[in-house]
């Protein structure tokens, strides 16, 4: 470091030619120097930073018109799906109510069916008992014809003898017989 500055230090005593010199000051010399610098970027740095400015502004102004673009398209889209939404949560409501109605009816046909069923059941459950009353009915009677038919076989046997016998038997044939005529 004492070197650079011995240098500076040492262009200070060269000798001058008239009017033109070196200033030693460093702080002042520092001050034009940059002024030097700063006249010369702006004027020549005006137009680049100028066009840099320029086509940053139109990057920003297009990506603002991108982005409306976006923004208005998003909007459409979204109206179209909120549009779609309310269609189907319509026909979600028509398949509900349509299905409730459904399941109404299937319960109400279930109920009947159902009820159809039990009326049948209890028909063949009367016809059932009716038949076995008959058939219960038919064989009691079967068992006191036989009984009395034995009864009085047995009543008739001890009490008829051979004259009355042949008589009645006689009289059953005669019987039959006009039965016969009288068909004829």
């Amino acid at each position: 470091m004492k070197n650079v500055t011995d240098s500076f230090v040492s262009l200070g005593h060269w000798p001058s030619a008239g009017s033109f010199g070196f200033n030693t000051d460093i702080l002042a010399t520092n001050l034009i120097n940059l002024s030097v610098v700063l006249g010369v970027l702006i004027f020549f740095g005006k137009g680049v930073c100028a066009s840099c400015l320029y086509n940053r502004k139109q990057r920003i102004l297009n990506t603002i018109r991108n982005s409306e673009e976006l923004r208005e398209g998003a909007i459409e889209q979204l109206e179209k799906a909120r549009a779609r939404l309310r269609k189907v949560e319509i026909e979600a409501d028509q398949f509900r109510v349509n299905g409730y109605s459904e399941i109404e009816r299937e319960k109400l046909n279930l109920i009947d069916s159902t009820y159809k069923t039990l009326e049948q059941l209890e028909n063949y459950k009367n016809e059932t008992i009716n038949f076995e009353q008959q058939k219960a009915s038919n064989q009691v009677r079967q068992r006191v014809f036989q009984q009395a038919l034995q009864g009085a076989l047995g009543t008739l046997n001890s009490c008829l003898n051979s004259e009355l016998h042949l008589r009645t038997i006689s009289a059953n044939i005669g019987i039959l017989g006009a039965m016969k005529e009288i068909t004829d």
